[in-house]
């Protein structure tokens, strides 16, 4: 197997010392096995949030929103909130630049977005905002920043950006997050 180059402990420490008190390889994939003991894999535990003692997939949220019409594109992450835990943000890239623009027709879209996961997922799932972007930061092979998204909407520090395609779509995110 490959390390984390120069760095076997690290390796180690993150891959296979996840589960406490076990040697077990993590993958970090969440599943559950149900009563009949069948599998089911759920997704990546990154992109797990805990809203109020629910824990919602990303995943889940980002396709009940990218089946708007209007949507081109969508990213989720969870951010923290003093009364839940976590939250559900959205950043969408609307098929339609001019919502950006336009301050009633970006509060109208982003309450049918609203009301679609509401419909789909539950009120649960129903992001505490949506901002609307013309980019997602994502790396030069297309992998989509999840982790800065996060930190940017937690006031962190974004980590290394090395391999991210365009710094003006985070510039977007930090500039729709601060302007709130």
């Amino acid at each position: 197997m490959q390390t984390v180059w120069k760095d076997d402990a690290r390796f180690v420490n993150t891959y296979w010392k996840s589960v406490p008190g076990k040697m077990v390889y993590s993958t970090f994939d969440w599943g559950i096995r149900d009563e009949d003991g069948y599998y089911f894999i759920l997704g990546r535990t990154d992109d797990v949030i805990n809203v109020a003692g629910h824990r919602l997939g990303t995943r889940e949220i980002e396709e009940s929103i990218s089946g708007h019409t209007q949507v081109a594109e969508v990213a989720v992450v969870g951010v923290a909130d003093a009364l839940k835990g976590q939250v559900a943000m959205a950043f969408v890239v609307p098929k339609d630049s001019g919502v950006l623009h336009d301050n009633a027709a970006s509060i109208k879209l982003e309450g049918e977005i609203m009301k679609r996961v509401d419909g789909d997922l539950g009120a649960v799932a129903r992001p505490a905002r949506v901002r609307f972007v013309t980019a997602l930061p994502k790396t030069r092979s297309g992998k989509l920043l999840r982790r800065a998204i996060q930190a940017v909407c937690e006031g962190r520090d974004a980590g290394d950006l090395t391999t991210m395609d365009d710094p003006a779509a985070l510039q977007q995110i930090r500039d729709r997050v601060t302007a709130s």
